[in-house]
């Protein structure tokens, strides 16, 4: 068997569990974070344990797959967002939409259009990484002297306005890591806009294709 088939088996097998554990990390790190002060300390630790194990099952994936692709050190440039992943992994929930499309097709039902999918995909990413970075910013700055980010409706309130590229400013984050997470929320808020605005804008141009075509004369 070579190494593609492999790495597709072991890809297979990966995805739901992944997923599921991308799901108890980030529900754990939002409990650890808004239940800090009122939860007893060792739900506090559980949450701690299930993180760093979720964490673990990321770096064990990586470092399979690393192994079966047999590219060495290229693999992590080839597959850049994996290693991103790997350090972020409040986005592996978005692997979800790979489940669903293997369901899909075992099923023997129409697979997604391109356009439809990285809406999907960008939809899902967003909301995903603006709650992570909502409880990162909440973490960092509500206990801070001076800083205008206080409670946790706030962070949100931040996060939308940042992540829409709106940027009001009448809440911004006053220490390093948050306006390093702020830095990262900009630039992934550019990039899934545009994703969306492109896909959007293609679709409709397919659409508008095909109606022309319906309506066209025969022998035109």
């Amino acid at each position: 068997m070579d190494d593609d088939s492999r790495t597709a088996r072991w890809e297979r097998r990966a995805d739901t569990p992944l997923a599921v554990a991308s799901l108890l990390y980030l529900g754990s790190y939002a409990v650890q974070v808004l239940g800090e002060d009122s939860l007893p300390r060792p739900l506090i630790v559980l949450c701690l344990v299930v993180m760093l194990t979720s964490w673990a099952l990321f770096v064990v994936d990586y470092a399979v797959r690393w192994r079966l692709s047999g590219e060495g050190v290229r693999f992590a440039h080839r597959h850049w967002l994996d290693t991103v992943v790997v350090l972020l992994p409040l986005l592996r929930p978005v692997r979800v939409v790979r489940v669903y499309e293997a369901v899909q097709r075992r099923r023997g039902q129409p697979k997604m259009s391109l356009q439809a999918l990285v809406m999907l995909y960008a939809g899902l990413s967003s909301l995903l990484l603006g709650f992570g970075a909502a409880l990162s910013v909440y973490r960092f700055e509500h206990r801070v002297p001076g800083a205008t980010i206080r409670t946790f409706g706030d962070s949100v309130w931040w996060v939308c306005s940042t992540l829409s590229t709106v940027g009001y400013g009448d809440m911004v984050p006053v220490t390093v890591p948050g306006r390093l997470v702020a830095v990262v929320l900009m630039g992934c808020g550019l990039a899934l806009l545009g994703a969306v605005t492109g896909s959007f804008s293609s679709y409709l141009m397919q659409r508008f294709a095909r109606q022309d075509e319906t309506r066209r004369p025969p022998g035109v």
